[in-house]
């Protein structure tokens, strides 16, 4: 299971400055990003290379951030690749809450971050369909 550092932050000029900069000044490398917003505040979703630093980090500067487990699966590389990973988790009777995806670090494959009901069934689904559930290591260190 991934950990994700998901940050409310009012929708004010600079603030996701303010957010990014206070992770770059504590050499956190974010791996991917994702904003969605409201006319009042947003919701920013952050992968990055130490998710416990990184959350101290944002604390510490005065954002509203916690960590929240998803699942990050490769999503093949062809038409109907998402597709196919999203009928999995529909047949597992998962509900997708959110997703996003980002290209690895290595520039290999797609991977797509899924928020779901239960991560740990949907790890099990994806896994038991052949897809490949990309592990914590692969994208961050233990901190």
């Amino acid at each position: 299971m991934i950990q994700q550092i998901s940050v409310f932050l009012e929708n004010k000029s600079g603030r996701l400055a303010e957010l990014t900069r206070a992770l770059g000044n504590a050499n956190v490398n974010m791996r991917a990003l994702m904003v969605a917003d409201t006319a009042e505040f947003g919701v920013v979703r952050v992968i990055c290379d130490v998710p416990h630093r990184a959350l101290g980090v944002l604390d510490a500067a005065g954002f509203g951030a916690t960590i929240t487990d998803v699942i990050a699966v490769e999503v093949p590389d062809r038409p109907g690749g998402l597709a196919d990973v999203l009928e999995t988790l529909d047949a597992a009777g998962m509900n997708v809450e959110y997703a996003y995806c980002f290209v690895e670090p290595t520039g290999e494959a797609a991977v797509d971050i899924f928020r779901v009901d239960d991560p740990l069934a949907a790890e099990a689904a994806l896994s038991a369909a052949g897809l490949v559930v990309v592990e914590p290591g692969a994208l961050y260190s233990a901190d």
